[in-house]
């Protein structure tokens, strides 16, 4: 993939918007160079390197859209494709929540990209995998990850003169390792946008350990327990609540934060007041976009929950404009405040309790109080007096982060967790929480 340079994407946008002859146009043109390393039973099974640029121009005549795609960009292709937009824009229906384009956006530049990460080659993947694949065999396990890194671009303009442009670099590493009769089973997940900050050896060393200690598990009886979730388990969970934020599901009783009689709690304290959440497109650790995508909105530095108390909602520009409010960019990420304790200082602390490694396979049960069921695996254990004493039969729970985010008793320190994706990252500390609610036992490793 040959990367557009900032002055290249504006002179293909003003291109694009040259040709078109709708009320208005707006361009979004994203690259990326997506390498990859798979492996599973202690062998490499695939690796690849993918490329694309992808053009979209959506044109409006009043209330009419339309859109589409392209990933040629010679002139022909690039004509071809707004024609085609503006025939899909005169077949539409009027769209009665159309709202014209931005206007007046100046983005600030966040540092997303790192040039460790965009050097990563075939050898850089090769050795994370090799390592991987060593280790675990020196233990006698079995070694399953999967090692992405990502290099690209994002570039936003319209007819109304808005313009943004930036690169963008991320990398994330998944391994499992197994016993070879497949009763224990370790797991780690990491996420960075530098390559410096990853320690792939430190990752799988972690999931070798669980591996081991994790065999022979005992069944314990369901019911309500104090536990201590790991990061990864903790965001499976509370990120599916970001999305719940929206003003018009809250408005229109849709939501956890519909108040009953109509309207929002927004001020409202719904936490444990050492529940702190906020978005930070420029925060180092991980740095997005400063603009939205769907609506070319600058972000900013938003408190969305604050000492417990719902400090914000997010607002797209229609609702925004029905309600007389102020519309700013969806956040690209979350990042929760915490304490300076590691998980280990968590456990240390615990009389009893169980330490949860991993959630997956969850699901929505109730969306009006978020109550979501899904399964530990990977690594559960019983705490005893400050110290693991045995693993454990992994769970199914019900639960929902708008209680567990009530049963706090502590927190430890905020660590990042995402994938290979550029466009959204989280950074959530491990937590101790009360009353955690498993519900039935699981014959999952």
């Amino acid at each position: 993939m040959k990367m557009l340079t900032q002055d290249e994407a504006k002179r293909i946008c003003d291109n694009v918007m040259g040709l078109s002859k709708a009320d208005e146009c707006r361009v979004q043109i994203s690259g990326s160079q997506r390498g990859n390393v798979r492996y599973a039973r202690n062998s490499v099974s695939t690796a690849g390197l993918v490329q694309n640029t992808q053009l979209t121009v959506s044109v409006a005549f009043g209330k009419r859209q339309g859109t589409a795609s392209v990933n040629e960009f010679d002139d022909k292709s690039l004509e071809k494709a707004v024609r085609r937009a503006e025939e899909v824009a005169r077949l539409a229906p009027e769209n009665p929540e159309f709202l014209p384009a931005v206007k007046g956006q100046l983005y600030k530049p966040s540092s997303t990209f790192s040039a460790a990460t965009a050097a990563i080659d075939p050898e850089y993947r090769a050795s994370v995998a090799g390592a991987s694949i060593e280790m675990a065999r020196k233990k006698g396990l079995v070694a399953a990850g999967f090692f992405s890194d990502t290099t690209g671009f994002e570039t936003v303009a319209n007819s109304n003169g808005v313009f943004g442009y930036q690169t963008l670099t991320n990398l994330g590493f998944t391994v499992t390792t197994r016993t070879e009769d497949g009763l224990g089973s370790g797991w780690v997940t990491r996420s960075a946008n530098d390559a410096a900050r990853l320690d792939a050896r430190e990752a799988s060393e972690i999931a070798i350990e669980k591996a081991l200690t994790s065999v022979n598990a005992k069944a314990i009886e369901p019911g309500r327990y104090t536990v201590i979730l790991e990061p990864a388990a903790t965001s499976e969970i509370i990120g599916r609540m970001f999305g719940a934020f929206d003003a018009r599901q809250a408005d229109e009783g849709r939501s956890f934060l519909s108040k009953k009689g109509g309207g929002n709690r927004l001020g409202e304290k719904l936490f444990d007041e050492q529940v702190n959440l906020w978005a930070d497109p420029w925060n180092p650790d991980v740095p997005v976009l400063g603009w939205d995508n769907a609506s070319m909105l600058a972000r900013e530095r938003t408190d969305v929950i604050k000492g417990g108390k719902i400090a914000s909602l997010d607002y797209t520009p229609y609702w925004a404009e029905k309600q007389g409010k102020r519309a700013t960019g969806r956040h690209g990420n979350m990042i929760m405040s915490g304490g300076g304790k590691s998980t280990e200082e968590l456990i240390a602390s615990t009389k009893k309790g169980v330490l949860v490694t991993r959630t997956w396979y969850i699901r929505m049960v109730d969306p009006q109080s978020l109550l979501l069921t899904g399964l530990t695996r990977d690594g559960t254990f019983y705490i005893e007096n400050g110290k693991i004493k045995h693993p454990i039969k992994n769970f199914r729970f019900n639960e929902s982060p708008v209680s567990m985010l009530n049963n706090i008793e502590e927190l430890g320190k905020p660590v990042v967790i995402g994938g290979d994706e550029v466009r959204y990252q989280m950074m959530i500390p491990p937590m101790k929480v009360r009353d955690f609610n498993f519900t039935s036992l699981s014959d999952a490793v």
